[in-house]
């Protein structure tokens, strides 16, 4: 029986090459010369540092933009409130893995109300499609690329 899995996982290997791009240009740029701003990024989070909120803001302008130009959706992004103290700014910004259980609800009501003959089912952090036809599950990923969902979703796993 054919299926494939619906998935939400940012390409971590790109968010990389965006933060230190991010960071060359902030050091090359006149406006953030001799100051420490810069951004950090570990497994989860990337934590972005200026010494004002204002210069906070700029590098996160920077940052969004990089990441565009590397294909990486935005909507991988959660941002916290910036901690502003007297000489240094910081936001913490959490990357999304995963599709939450009630945006994974919300795909599968969209694949139910499409009336295609396919099962959708939950399966930890993704969504497990099958159905007898290739080409029902062909629409339903055709259906879930033009529906408006909060995530980016991906496709994987499609099997005969």
């Amino acid at each position: 029986m054919p299926s494939f899995d619906v998935v939400s996982k940012a390409d971590h290997h790109e968010m990389t090459n965006a933060v230190d791009q991010t960071n060359r240009e902030i050091g090359t740029r006149f406006d953030f010369r001799g100051t420490d701003a810069r951004v950090e990024l570990s497994k989860t989070i990337i934590t972005i540092i200026a010494p004002t909120d204002f210069q906070l803001k700029q590098v996160d302008e920077i940052l969004r933009g990089k990441l565009a130009k590397r294909q990486v959706d935005i909507r991988y992004l959660k941002y916290k409130d910036p901690d502003v103290k007297l000489n240094e700014a910081r936001q913490e910004v959490e990357i999304s893995q995963g599709i939450d259980s009630d945006n994974a609800k919300k795909v599968i009501k969209l694949i139910k109300e499409a009336n295609l003959k396919v099962q959708a089912a939950i399966q930890g952090d993704q969504v497990r499609v099958t159905g007898k036809k290739r080409d029902d599950l062909q629409e339903v990923i055709a259906m879930l690329r033009k529906a408006k969902v909060e995530l980016p979703l991906q496709f994987e796993n499609f099997r005969e």
